[in-house]
């Protein structure tokens, strides 16, 4: 490696490539994406009753309001739900297979509940409410996606 090449990412085992982390965000999801890349999980809460709402919406399904705030998490959860994938569909995906894919809810957030994917874990050691901490996927210099790996 030469001085005016950049070293390379240490990114999480069983992490999609990074070429698959192609964000579009719009203006709901966009504060979202601006503090992943901060390294800070924040979930949305409606200013007029204080329901949280993943992911982010117009309107608060509870009581239609537009106003939202931001509030920072701390990255604990627990395994809600689960699959490990043992088959690429994308070609891209053969390096990272298995693949576990997690729903993972966050405690302090009203039970929302998060899609993403659990990393430097054995598959076969997954169960539901299992705990799992927040670990950050830097795929570009300005995009971090949020994965999560057991909590020890």
């Amino acid at each position: 490696m030469t001085d005016t090449q950049p070293a390379p990412r240490s990114r999480p085992g069983g992490a999609p490539p990074a070429e698959l982390a192609v964000l579009t965000p719009d203006s709901w999801t966009e504060p979202f994406w601006i503090a992943a890349a901060e390294h800070r999980l924040v979930v949305p809460r409606c200013t007029n009753c204080g329901t949280f709402r993943m992911p982010p919406s117009p309107f608060c399904y509870v009581c239609q309001a537009q106003g939202i705030d931001w509030v920072e998490q701390t990255g604990d959860g627990r395994v809600y739900s689960y699959t490990v994938i043992h088959h690429a569909v994308v070609p891209l995906m053969r390096d990272a297979l298995p693949y576990v894919v997690v729903v993972v809810e966050l405690p302090d957030a009203g039970g929302v509940r998060l899609v993403s994917n659990l990393v430097d874990c054995e598959p076969s050691s997954v169960e539901v409410g299992m705990p799992v901490r927040l670990v950050w996927d830097d795929v570009a210099d300005d995009v971090a996606v949020p994965r999560f790996t057991a909590a020890r």
